[in-house]
């Protein structure tokens, strides 16, 4: 019996290009005449994972976050893994809003996952959760490539990666 063919299906972010990315909003922020004179500021912390945008009101909100998505997406990350928060009134006559990134898959996407393969009805592949990532195994290589056609050709809220394939 041949031995089987696995590859993980995972998702998340490039930490050092959402840093590079909101460099360059930063950048061009502070370049803008229509930011000139105004309280805006955009901030990353790594360890927790978020982006803090705090502007004036709502329009420069709605700015600051355009330029911050332009960037991202020049930069390659994919804004399906942002979760957007609500923009709340903060202090000093300021509104705020906290972007969250999402850097593994939380259990009902990988449900989903699992789910969409095995409603696919494929001979001999099995899908498992296996931890923060969707461990796919079958004999058959074609089987495998089959599969990552199937999960790109629907959304799932993020971006998925397929790695580790052997």
């Amino acid at each position: 019996m041949p031995a089987a063919s696995t590859f993980d299906v995972t998702t998340g972010v490039d930490l050092q290009e959402v840093d590079n990315a909101v460099n360059q909003a930063q950048k061009e922020i502070a370049q803008r005449y229509d930011f000139k004179g105004t309280k805006v500021s955009l901030e990353f912390t790594r360890a927790t994972n978020t982006l803090v945008l705090v502007a004036d009101d709502d329009f420069r909100m709605r700015a600051l976050f355009d330029v911050l998505q332009q960037k991202l997406i020049k930069r390659g990350v994919s804004v399906k893994n942002l979760t957007i928060g609500e923009i709340k009134p903060a202090g000093g006559d300021t509104v705020r809003r906290e972007i969250t990134l999402k850097t593994a898959l939380d259990g009902d996407t990988a449900k989903k996952v699992v789910a969409a393969i095995k409603d696919a009805k494929m001979k001999k592949v099995q899908a498992s959760i296996q931890g923060e990532q969707v461990r796919v195994t079958s004999p058959s290589r074609d089987d495998l490539q089959d599969v990552i056609t199937l999960l790109r050709g629907q959304d799932f809220g993020v971006e998925l990666k397929f790695g580790n394939y052997r």
